[in-house]
C-alpha cells in the first residue's frame, strides 16, 4: 500500500506509532517465550549460550565462539528489515556484553545504517505517485474528450472504455487528495477524523472499480467473439452493475471489518489480512479475465483463420491490447509479497511497482485510446479535413484580396502588374509583398 509506505518513512504520528510498535514487540515476545518452551533442550557437546529474548528479537541456543544473525525487526519505521542483526556467543558460553554498559548486547546498528537513504527514497516515491496520478488524470481526460467529441467512435466497446477511464480518473483524484491531505499531514492522522476513513473507503471502492471494469472489457469481448459470434449489441446494464455496483460489496465489508477489528488511525496500516477482502476479489477478477482472454485468442486462432472474416483482425487488436493490460495492471497483487531482500534489488522493485501502480491511468489511456487504430484514423481524418478547410478559406481570402486590390488600382497601372497565382502565395508568403512594392513603384512612375 503506497500510503503506508510513504507515511511510515515521511511522517508518522507519534501516538499511532508508539501503539503499533508496542503491539508488535509484545506479540514478538509472546511468540518467543512460546518457542523457547516448545523447543527441545540443547543436545550438542561443549559450552553454549542459552536461548533468550533480548527485548526485540528471540535467539536460539548458540554454540560458544560463534556469531548468529537474523533480519532486523519491522517494529520501527526507520528499521530496514532486509538488514541483519548479529549476536555473539563468546568462548565461555555467555552472550557478548557491551563494554560500556556491561549488559548483554545485540548489534542492531545495520538496521538504521541507511535510514537517510530510505527517507530520501520515500520522498521520491511520494512525488512519483503525485506526478503519476496527475499525468494519468490529464491523459484520461484527453481520451474521454476524444471519445465524447467524435460521434463516429460511439459504440458499446468505446462505452466500456469511457467507464473504465472514468473509474481511473476518480481513483487518481482520490489518491492525490489522500496523499496531500492525509499521508503528508501527520496532524490529520493523529486526530483520526471520520473524513480520512471515508476517503479510504472510496479509494478502496474505486480500486475495485478499476479492475472490475477491466473484467467487463474481457467479458464483453468473450461474449462478442466466443458466445454470440460477433453479435452487434449487448445489454450494458449488467456491465454497469458489475463495474460500478459489485465493488461496493468488498469495499463496504472491508470498512465494517476494519472499524470493528483493526481500527487504526485513518486505516493507513497494511499489517492486516483484512485487505484481502478487497484484494481477493481483484485477484479473482484478474484470473477470470485472463482465462476469458486466452479463450478468445484460442477461438480467433482456430476458427477465424479458416473463415477469413474481416472482423477477426479488428477483434484480435482489441484482445491484444487487453491481454497486455491485464498482467501489467495486476502484477502488484501477484508478486507484492515477494519483495527482494537485497537492498538494491528492493529499491529497484519499489520503483517498478510504484510506476505500475501510479501510472496505470496513463498506461490505460495510451493503449486503449492513443494507440487505438480507430482513434488514430479518426484523428487523421479530422486533421486532413481541417487542413483542407483551412486551405480553402485561405485561397478564398487570397482571391478576394487580389480582386479587390486589382479593382482599385487598374486605372493607375497596367493590370498585368498585379496578376499572381494564389497558390504561389500560399507556398511563399513574401511574393505578395514584393508584387505590391513593384506596383507602388510603377504607380509613382506613371504619376
Amino acid at each position: 500500500n503506497i500510503f503506508t509506505c510513504i507515511s511510515q518513512n515521511v511522517h508518522v504520528p507519534v501516538v499511532t506509532q508508539k501503539v503499533e510498535e508496542r503491539k508488535k514487540i509484545i506479540n514478538g515476545q509472546y511468540k518467543c517465550f512460546e518457542k523457547m518452551n516448545r523447543d527441545q533442550p540443547y543436545n550438542k557437546s561443549g559450552p553454549y549460550c542459552n536461548r533468550t529474548w533480548d527485548g526485540w528479537l528471540c535467539w536460539d541456543d548458540t554454540p560458544a565462539g560463534t556469531y548468529t544473525s537474523q533480519n532486523c525487526p519491522n517494529y520501527f519505521p526507520d528499521f530496514d528489515s532486509t538488514e541483519k542483526v548479529t549476536k555473539y556467543c563468546d568462548e565461555t558460553g555467555n552472550w557478548f556484553r557491551h563494554p560500556e554498559t556491561n549488559r548483554t548486547w545485540s548489534n542492531y546498528t545495520l538496521c538504521i545504517a541507511h535510514t537517510k537513504d530510505k527517507l530520501k527514497m520515500a520522498y521520491i516515491l511520494y512525488y512519483m505517485a503525485i506526478v503519476g496520478h496527475a499525468l494519468s488524470i490529464v491523459s484520461l481526460l484527453i481520451s474521454l474528450a476524444i471519445f465524447f467529441y467524435f460521434r463516429s467512435l460511439s459504440c458499446q466497446r468505446i462505452t466500456l472504455h469511457k467507464n473504465l477511464f472514468c473509474s481511473y480518473v476518480l481513483n487518481s483524484a482520490f489518491t492525490i487528495v489522500n496523499l496531500i491531505t492525509v499521508v503528508n499531514n501527520p496532524k490529520v492522522v493523529q486526530r483520526n477524523p471520520i473524513g480520512c476513513k471515508v476517503l479510504h473507503f472510496f479509494h478502496m471502492y474505486m480500486l475495485g472499480c478499476n479492475y472490475f471494469w477491466m473484467l467487463c472489457e474481457g467479458i464483453y469481448l468473450h461474449t462478442l467473439i466466443v458466445v454470440a459470434v460477433f453479435a452487434e449489441e449487448q445489454h450494458l446494464h449488467w456491465y454497469y452493475l458489475l463495474g460500478w455496483g459489485f465493488p461496493l460489496v468488498p469495499a463496504s465489508i472491508h470498512a465494517v471489518a476494519r472499524k470493528k477489528y483493526f481500527d487504526d488511525n485513518c486505516w493507513m496500516s497494511v499489517d492486516t489480512h483484512l485487505l484481502y477482502v478487497v484484494h481477493g476479489p481483484i485477484m479473482a477478477a484478474l484470473l477470470v479475465n485472463l482465462f476469458f482472454l486466452l479463450n478468445i485468442v484460442r477461438v480467433l486462432v482456430t476458427k477465424l483463420r479458416d473463415t477469413h472474416r474481416a472482423e477477426s483482425n479488428m477483434y484480435m487488436k482489441a484482445v491484444r491490447a487487453t491481454l497486455i493490460l491485464v498482467p501489467l495492471l495486476g502484477i502488484q497483487f501477484v508478486i507484492f509479497p515477494w519483495r527482494p531482500e537485497n537492498r538494491l534489488a528492493g529499491e529497484i522493485y519499489d520503483y517498478i511497482m510504484h510506476i505500475l501502480m501510479n501510472y496505470q491511468g496513463l498506461l490505460v489511456a495510451t493503449i486503449f485510446c492513443f494507440f487505438n487504430g480507430e482513434v488514430q484514423g479518426t484523428l487523421k481524418r479530422q486533421w486532413m479535413q481541417y487542413k483542407t478547410q483551412w486551405g480553402q478559406r485561405r485561397r478564398e481570402h487570397c482571391s478576394t484580396r487580389s480582386t479587390s486590390y486589382t479593382a482599385t488600382s487598374i486605372t493607375e497601372v497596367p493590370a498585368f502588374m498585379y496578376q499572381h497565382d494564389c497558390n504561389s502565395e500560399h507556398l511563399n508568403g513574401k511574393q505578395t509583398e514584393d508584387s505590391e512594392l513593384v506596383a507602388l513603384k510603377t504607380g509613382e512612375t506613371y504619376a
